[in-house]
């Protein structure tokens, strides 16, 4: 499974859903969506906008945890 960190990265900044979806100018069902972890499918350019926005890179928002386990420490 993938786990998003974007609800980590906002908690950190003290930043809500609608801050990030007007700063990105994403809409603000895609930010819901990757903040709650529902997402199943997510475009580049949105993962640009947030990579860009946060200054990470895909594998700071992103994380490929194996099925039934947790993510290695």
């Amino acid at each position: 499974m993938i786990r998003c960190h974007l609800s980590r990265m906002m908690g950190e900044q003290k930043l809500k859903i609608a801050d990030v979806a007007r700063a990105t100018g994403l809409n603000r069902n895609t930010v819901t969506l990757l903040y709650q972890e529902t997402a199943t499918r997510v475009e580049l350019p949105a993962v640009d906008a947030l990579c860009t926005y946060f200054n990470c890179q895909v594998g700071d928002l992103f994380e490929h945890v194996p099925e039934g386990g947790e993510a290695p420490e």
